[in-house]
């Protein structure tokens, strides 16, 4: 690998229009393999928004959901409501920030104000959680740290495809796989070990901020010059957040493969704590989830690199997206046929496994088939519209199905079939190999 400061890595300071750090640089398909130090940065920030978002979503809401429920209404109910309310925020701010990061004209380039503004923003919104007190303020934090962690999130991401070559981004994209699974143990055992719901909440908004300290203050961001971007106009802001699936085949085909997988994983982990709790009768779910995340934890770290690196050497992402997705519907198979706490420990461990060379692999394969340089960004955020909105259509799905229709059993039966779909889908993708 190049060092971090040398000419046109990241790491070098923001040069003139025309060189390699100003706009023609912002715009081309990069050429200079990036650099250890910035990768790892750039992992730590991208494992700080997570952080943000799974100490919340594994622990506290569900807590705070079962102590705020009101008279008459379950806490499952609660928790679909506020996580739903947060996912359609999400919907919209992942893109509509991509957009943003994308037009924007700054000595700092056009990814790190949106990073700066996301997690500063997202950690606010977490200190308001600590002090909720009604089911109401509870929706709005949430939905507020949604849409701050989700800047941040779009220009992170945005980020490996302006800087890393195509045949670096599974070994990349393995590495920020790495630091999400590390982000979300460490969210969820500052959540679990803080001392108390509004505790957690604050120890995840100092992780999120102080986590991205070393990529905004080391590493300088590509720039762009006032007359590199087309004049603005509504109409044609919003229209360019439609992307055809005519014309783009492919980016279909991988988005709806993302969505599925990612359906068919939410709906497993969004009652977990309830699952522990109410169907194998754990005494103290909330560490019986820590110790689940960190046996998935563990296996995830094992194969993400690895996969990564593997896809990059042999230049190939669909094999490796579908067995991978193969694997995690199996385990989630697993939670529905063998109810027991050894059953829940090996499906953590094969959920692991395969969503380790999931993350790596399929996240290069999106950065492979995006359809221009000059809104990298924006289309991003279009594709991660599909990690965001299963977290939507999981409860809507979820609540109904435990209520009503079979309990546990019937809903991780129904998560594996979704996620299986998903992994068959990849094989219509027909531009990348």
């Amino acid at each position: 690998m190049t060092g971090a400061g040398a000419a046109g890595t990241p790491g070098a300071p923001a040069g003139p229009p025309g060189s390699p750090a100003g706009p023609s640089g912002a715009f081309a398909e990069p050429a200079e393999r990036v650099g250890r130090g910035w990768t790892a940065a750039l992992a730590l920030a991208n494992g700080a928004v997570w952080a943000g978002w799974y100490g919340p979503i594994q622990v506290l809401l569900a807590l705070q959901a079962a102590g705020l429920a009101p008279p008459g209404t379950s806490k499952e109910s609660v928790l679909a409501w506020v996580t739903g309310l947060g996912a359609a925020v999400s919907l919209v701010a992942n893109p509509f920030f991509g957009a943003l990061s994308d037009r924007t004209v700054s000595r700092f380039g056009r990814r790190t104000p949106w990073i700066v503004a996301g997690v500063l923003g997202g950690a606010a919104a977490l200190c308001l959680l600590a002090t909720a007190r009604s089911v109401a303020v509870m929706a709005a934090g949430w939905c507020l740290v949604q849409l701050a962690l989700n800047a941040a999130f779009a220009a992170v991401t945005a980020a490996v495809p302006d800087r890393v070559p195509h045949l670096q981004r599974g070994a990349v994209g393995g590495w920020l796989g790495a630091a999400q699974i590390l982000g979300v143990v460490a969210g969820t055992g500052l959540a679990t070990v803080a001392g108390g719901v509004a505790a957690g909440y604050v120890a995840c908004a100092a992780f999120t901020v102080l986590a991205t300290l070393p990529y905004v203050l080391r590493y300088r961001d590509l720039r762009i010059g006032p007359g590199d971007r087309p004049p603005f106009a509504w109409r044609s802001f919003v229209r360019g957040f439609w992307i055809s699936p005519r014309r783009h085949p492919d980016l279909a085909w991988a988005w709806l493969t993302r969505f599925l997988v990612n359906l068919g994983n939410a709906i497993a982990l969004l009652y977990l704590l309830y699952y522990l709790r109410d169907a194998l009768h754990r005494p103290r779910p909330e560490d019986g989830v820590l110790v689940l995340t960190a046996v998935n934890g563990v296996m995830l770290l094992a194969t993400v690199v690895v996969g990564g690196i593997w896809s990059d050497r042999t230049g190939r992402r669909k094999p490796f997206v579908l067995w991978s997705g193969v694997i995690m519907a199996a385990a989630t198979a697993l939670l529905a046929g063998w109810q027991t706490w050894t059953g829940a420990l090996v499906a953590a461990a094969l959920l692991g496994v395969g969503f380790g060379v999931f993350t790596s692999v399929d996240f290069a394969l999106m950065t492979d088939v995006l359809p221009a340089a000059a809104h990298r960004a924006r289309d991003l955020g279009v594709v991660n519209v599909a990690n965001s909105l299963p977290q939507v259509a999981a409860p809507a799905l979820a609540a109904p199905v435990v209520t009503y229709l079979g309990g546990y059993q019937v809903l991780y039966l129904v998560a594996a079939g979704i996620g299986l779909a998903g992994a068959l889908l990849v094989r219509r993708i027909r531009g990348v190999e």
